[in-house]
């Protein structure tokens, strides 16, 4: 049978829905979509502008990471939400940013019409456990 643990990391970002930070099962670790709060208040979104709040998305998603022994080297995949598709260029410049340049995962990039908390953009990713 297939082992199932969810994890909610010291350190991480406190959440801003009823979810884990992340749930392991088999060879992959699934991590939580991220949005750009300060780790300690998930009611309040980074100020800046999207590149802010890519900044903060990822470092959030690099705190869960951290926590599960793990890091972005191992990411498989990432799905990224944008609520305006004219930050595509912005996000994807911080985004690769914490990425080996042979390292870049799959993913994809969906359009919504709105995010929690008000947010422009999360991220949600797959690792390699």
């Amino acid at each position: 049978m297939l082992e199932i643990m969810r994890h909610m990391v010291p350190g991480g970002p406190k959440t801003v829905g009823p979810f884990h930070h992340a749930t392991s099962a088999g060879d992959y670790h699934f991590i939580t979509g991220q949005m750009p709060t300060m780790p300690d208040d998930p009611t309040r979104v980074v100020e800046g502008g999207i590149e802010a709040q890519t900044r903060r998305v990822m470092d959030n998603l690099g705190l869960v990471l951290a926590g599960l022994d793990s890091g972005f080297d191992r990411v498989v995949f990432a799905r990224v939400y944008l609520v305006n598709f004219q930050d595509f260029d912005r996000v994807n410049r911080v985004y690769e940013s914490y990425f080996a340049k042979d390292g870049l995962p799959s993913r994809t990039c969906i359009g919504v019409t709105g995010l929690a908390v008000g947010a422009l953009v999360e991220i949600d990713l797959i690792a390699a456990r």
